[in-house]
């Protein structure tokens, strides 16, 4: 006869935190959100791994790509790079955050001895950028020739078919940088010369990155960046358990820091082959997430398999229509009370931490909170990230609002078949289990995921708890009535504006 649950199935939605004690010490700025993302040993004194914050992005085309991935390394979380790619693309991505230098900028406005005015008017408009530089066949990486500032030219008085030659700062007037010279001492220079920008060019006078003034106050000001031991940013990869013999090397000579199994339902014989393919040949030395899982079961199937963290969550997505079309899953909330349990039954038996993640699900700011009270160590969200300038989707307006495109993995526009294989010779997907959708675009990362974690931070306080591993000891959970669910946010009144979680509409 088949299993039956006792407990429903519930979502975050359907619970409160109740408030704890709050000391003169539980004040924001004193709370930590540093969280093992691998596993680790009792008796170590550090895990190998850990976030600065509780935060990774979904591995999925709408949202993980090295844009997204250097900018959430920026603050602190860390980006996997979505795997439903080529293998050499994916690799590329993994690539270009690790050989992204903070501070040193690959110039993206161009211009070349030929051109005229008029183009840099046309680049100033559509860039934003006053300083350009001018190199060999406008090329990046070109030899360097000189630069135009708005400082070199006054269109009130100038013809805009005037050559660039005749008004830019020639080379030689140029002070530059050597490829070897650090940020610091970039920074230095431009102190030192009151300059606004600094070339830095190689051997051959070629131009690599201009270091800008004003990106001094911006590193300074973020000390949560997520850097490995040579100041590179972090970042993770996708993969599947089809080509992973391909895919792990390459994405490992690319520099990863952390890979992912990205899967539908991570309880399979094929993520456990995975695991051992990846342990036969690296050891411990590349680290590993599994997933997804619901139950306690599924957790000690991928614990016991080698798995370095594991991930909680089927069918909770946004775009994710699992649930519908082949009733499986189970509701976010009691899926990660069910699976931490289990992890910390694990370690209590094994002295090996396991940490785990909950994936989907998450609709409003709260719901972070909610997730690391009942366990998690962080969380994976994927709409969350996809509303923001750096997603690698679309800007569109629909019906006068401005929107930014959002699809699943499993629907037909992102043919992952890959991530809801279940073996055997076919490959390809007999129907999908994702949909095409658009978010309310929501403006740049750094600003929103400053209020999401100012939220996390106030409701820890609230709880009496200045570090995760605290909020897990000390959290009180309360169910709540649909009744209350609704008393819960602004009702019997005409709102003038809406705020709120991050699901609600940016004004």
């Amino acid at each position: 006869m088949a299993y039956f649950f006792d407990e429903p199935s519930r979502t975050f939605n359907e619970y409160l935190l109740v408030p704890g004690y709050t000391s003169e010490e539980n004040i924001p700025e004193n709370v930590s959100l540093k969280t093992p993302l691998v596993k680790y040993r009792r008796g170590e004194e550090e895990c190998p791994l850990s976030l600065n914050i509780p935060m990774v992005s979904a591995i999925m085309q709408s949202v993980s790509d090295d844009k997204m991935a250097v900018a959430l390394a920026t603050e602190g979380g860390l980006s996997f790079v979505y795997g439903s790619q080529s293998i050499e693309d994916e690799a590329a991505m993994v690539a270009r955050v690790k050989d992204y230098k903070a501070g040193f900028v690959t110039s993206d406005a161009n211009l070349s001895p030929d051109m005229t005015l008029a183009d840099v008017v046309e680049l100033h408009d559509r860039l934003g950028h006053s300083t350009m530089p001018v190199t060999a066949g406008a090329d990046p990486h070109g030899k360097l020739l000189g630069v135009v500032t708005e400082r070199d030219y006054r269109l009130s008085r100038m013809s805009l078919d005037e050559k660039v030659s005749t008004f830019m700062t020639p080379r030689e007037k140029l002070i530059v940088a050597p490829a070897d010279t650090s940020l610091k001492v970039a920074n230095d220079i431009i102190w030192d010369h009151k300059l606004n920008s600094l070339p830095i060019v190689d051997d051959n006078d070629c131009l690599l990155y201009l270091v800008f003034r004003k990106d001094y106050d911006s590193h300074k000001s973020n000390p949560n960046e997520m850097l490995d031991a040579h100041k590179r940013y972090m970042v993770g990869a996708g993969i599947n358990s089809r080509d992973y013999a391909e895919r792990v090397p390459a994405l490992v000579e690319a520099g990863v820091d952390v890979l992912c199994i990205d899967s539908s339902e991570g309880y399979s014989v094929w993520q456990k082959r995975t695991i051992e393919w990846i342990r036969e040949r690296y050891g411990d030395t590349v680290k590993v997430g599994a997933g997804n899982v619901v139950d306690a079961e599924g957790f000690r199937f991928l614990a016991d398999a080698g798995a370095d963290f594991v991930k909680i969550g089927i069918g909770g997505g946004s775009i994710c229509i699992t649930r519908e079309t082949k009733g499986i899953g189970r509701g976010q909330a009691t899926a990660t009370i069910d699976v931490a349990r289990a992890r910390n039954e694990y370690f209590k038996e094994t002295g090996v931490y396991v940490p785990v993640c909950s994936d989907g699900g998450i609709v409003y700011d709260h719901h972070i909170t909610l997730a690391l009270a009942m366990g998690a160590d962080f969380v994976m969200l994927g709409r969350y990230f996809a509303r923001f300038d750096e997603s690698p989707t679309n800007l569109v307006n629909v019906n006068g609002s401005y929107m930014k495109e959002y699809w699943g993995e499993g629907s037909a526009r992102a043919r992952n078949w890959q991530r809801y294989d279940l073996g055997g010779n076919k490959k390809g997907m007999s129907f999908v289990e994702g949909v095409d959708s658009y978010v309310p675009y929501a403006g740049s990362l750094k600003d929103n995921v400053a209020t999401t974690l100012a939220k996390v931070k106030s409701t820890m306080c609230n709880c009496g708890a200045l570090t995760i591993p605290e909020l897990q000891e000390k959290a009180k959970l309360t169910l709540v009535s649909s009744t209350s669910i609704v008393e819960g946010g602004a009702h019997d009144v005409l709102q003038k504006d809406k705020a709120g979680g991050y699901a609600a509409p940016v004004r």
